[in-house]
């Protein structure tokens, strides 16, 4: 009967089953339980679940293996049991409709880990992962399957091509969640994501979760113009509500199946339910469509002639983003010292700092972002300040660490609005390293993630792909630590980050030649310019807090000169000398200097510069 859905779905609408977690939790399941590994503690549970649905009138039930892959399942220490987990989903729903005229759908979901370009999973990590599984589902003998509520575009091609390389020539059913405006996760309209799952193999394409029947009877609608294909749309049971501490889906059945015929109206060919949907609403939901009172039949739209995907814009030229990007553009050495943001309102001392470093010559200041996760003044509104009234260019630090991949595109694109051009995208320190230590840390992404976004933005493309017009013109740097321990993933990431678009790399402060040798000799393969960072140092416990806590390679032979200073000023001055040892000493294997300001002692920053030859010297 399998063979025969792709002929069926052109002359009548099929009906899909509905949750399988909203069952689950409503017999008693808690959610912290690994619903999948159910399929092997309580088969019977699972049979029975999808026989209710089946008795309500559902002619495909889904497997209860939305999560059963390695990613997921490690996080309950079973990523050994995909293949037995898939395969008994399989067979307990073939069991269960064994004696009703149906199909079985192999469920996949997502990997619940972020993939490139947007996180450190790679491609293939993903495709074998769902290699795995799909190919178990297979094994277990599916009759199609469910790639369903995938946000990212790039993650459910990874799917489809593990769908493909597993050979079993099942019909693909792909399904995408998406918001109250019809967009995926990743910014995708329907306009963009319909024709890339058509390109890429998908025999139905449609939505699911996320939304009730309203939104995505609005998408289903911009997805039917922008394809030919069969579509297929599940909805919630509406937007949960919180009750007593509990989701609650509002949703009746006989609102759903006022939607389910709506929804083959507008050219859907497969409907059904998810969060919140029971066997109640796909009962109601059953007669709704039997009756046939879904009047007419929907005119499947062609795609317009010519149209494809969007295309980037070239970026704009390093050298006319900015005087930095201008200055890494011709191979001159560059100068930069850190401003960091008050903890108040406060920038009088900022903004006078900032004044005198460009009367001495500086090219940048370095605004970091809240650093160690320190409560701050926001970074981006002082070097807007600091750009407009000291007039020298700002090089903002942006993390991921505060922020979801909407506010990222939200906040760059006022960023360039107003003019700020010079970026360094890290992760950030997390929360704990901080005064707020219970703060909730966002992580979306990545600093690999970031400067793919951020390289896209300069090519005029959004987050999922889409144009916004002018590329934004940012000129991208990153961070880079050639100290650490495990300095090969280091490398691997630094690697990831020039892939992904970086343009340029400050590092940690370098107080170990050797350390900076070695790492410059690991990237000749994949060199950007690399600014080396300084780091005057005040006391000797500002010595053994760099090596202890922030993981810094300080020598002992440094510990032990700045432990002879008797005095503060006599250990400022020695921390002054060593910054400057270290600055001439790798003035000739980099392209910069960004020089840290410890207490905001500026005037020590320029004595520090003062070793490249340049006549510098602080105001009086």
């Amino acid at each position: 009967m399998a063979s025969d859905l792709l002929t069926r779905i052109k002359h009548s609408p099929i009906l899909c089953d509905g949750a399988m977690g909203t069952l689950l939790y409503s017999k008693g399941v808690f959610i912290n339980r690994c619903y999948d590994e159910l399929n092997l503690s309580q088969p019977d549970l699972i049979r029975a679940i999808h026989h209710e649905y089946l008795q309500a009138g559902a002619e495909i039930v889904e497997t209860n293996t939305f999560g059963a892959n390695a990613f997921r399942l490690a996080r309950h220490s079973i990523a050994d049991k995909v293949r037995d987990i898939n395969r008994a989903g399989a067979r307990l729903a073939k069991e269960a409709a064994k004696s009703f005229d149906v199909w079985v759908a192999g469920s996949v979901g997502p990997l619940g880990t972020r993939i490139e370009p947007l996180g450190k999973t790679s491609f293939e990590e993903a495709r074998q992962a769902f290699r795995e599984q799909i190919a178990a589902l297979a094994e277990g003998g599916v009759d199609l399957l469910m790639l369903e509520t995938f946000g990212y575009l790039e993650e459910v091609h990874q799917a489809m091509l593990a769908a493909q390389d597993v050979g079993a020539k099942l019909p693909l059913i792909v399904q995408v969640t998406i918001d109250e405006d019809g967009n995926c996760l990743d910014g995708s309209d329907p306009e963009t994501f319909a024709p890339r799952l058509e390109e890429w193999g998908a025999d139905v394409i449609g939505c699911n979760c996320s939304v009730g029947p309203v939104a995505m009877l609005d998408a289903i609608e911009r997805v039917r113009a922008a394809t030919a294909l069969p579509l297929a749309a599940q909805p919630n049971a509406g937007i949960p509500r919180s009750v007593e501490g509990r989701n609650i889906y509002l949703c009746s059945p006989e609102y759903m199946a006022s939607y389910a015929r709506k929804f083959v109206a507008a050219g859907a060919r497969i409907v059904g339910g998810c969060c919140g949907t029971t066997p109640d609403h796909i009962r109601v939901m059953k007669s709704a469509l039997r009756v046939g009172e879904a009047r007419g039949k929907a005119t499947l739209a062609q795609v317009a002639a010519g149209s494809a995907a969007p295309t980037a814009t070239p970026a704009q030229p390093l050298e006319e983003r900015s005087n930095l990007g201008a200055k890494l553009a011709r191979g001159e050495f560059v100068t930069m010292v850190e401003v960091v943001p008050p903890k108040g309102t406060d920038i009088s001392k900022e903004l006078e700092g900032s004044r005198f470093l460009k009367s001495v010559g500086v090219d940048a200041v370095n605004i970091p972002d809240s650093p160690r996760a320190s409560a701050r003044m926001s970074n981006q509104a002082l070097s807007l300040l600091v750009q407009r009234d000291a007039g020298i260019d700002p090089i903002l630090h942006y993390t991921c660490r505060d922020r979801n991949v909407l506010c990222i595109q939200s906040d760059l694109l006022g960023a360039a609005a107003v003019g700020i051009k010079n970026l360094i995208c890290i992760t950030g320190d997390p929360p704990k390293m901080g005064n707020y230590p219970d703060a909730t840390a966002v992580f979306d992404v990545d600093a690999i993630g970031l400067v793919n976004i951020v390289h896209n933005l300069n090519r005029g493309l959004d987050i999922g792909g889409n144009p916004i017009g002018a590329g934004t013109g940012f000129v991208i740097g990153v961070g880079a630590n050639p100290g650490l321990t495990d300095l090969d993933e280091e490398i691997r990431r630094f690697e990831f980050k020039v892939a992904a678009g970086a343009e340029y790399a400050v590092t940690q402060p370098v107080f170990d030649i050797r350390l900076l040798e070695n790492f410059l000799r690991r990237i000749e393969h994949c060199r950007i310019p690399v600014v080396a960072g300084i780091w005057p140092l005040v006391s000797v416990r500002n010595a053994e807090f760099m090596k202890n806590e922030l993981r810094v390679s300080v020598p002992d032979s440094i510990l032990e000169r700045m432990a002879r200073a008797q005095t503060p000023d006599a250990a400022r001055a020695e921390g002054v000398v060593i910054a400057r040892e270290m600055l001439q000493a790798v003035r000739h294997m980099v392209q910069g200097a960004q020089i840290s300001a410890p207490q905001g002692r500026y005037s020590s920053a320029v004595d520090v510069l003062e070793t490249l030859g340049t006549k510098i010297s602080a105001p009086a």
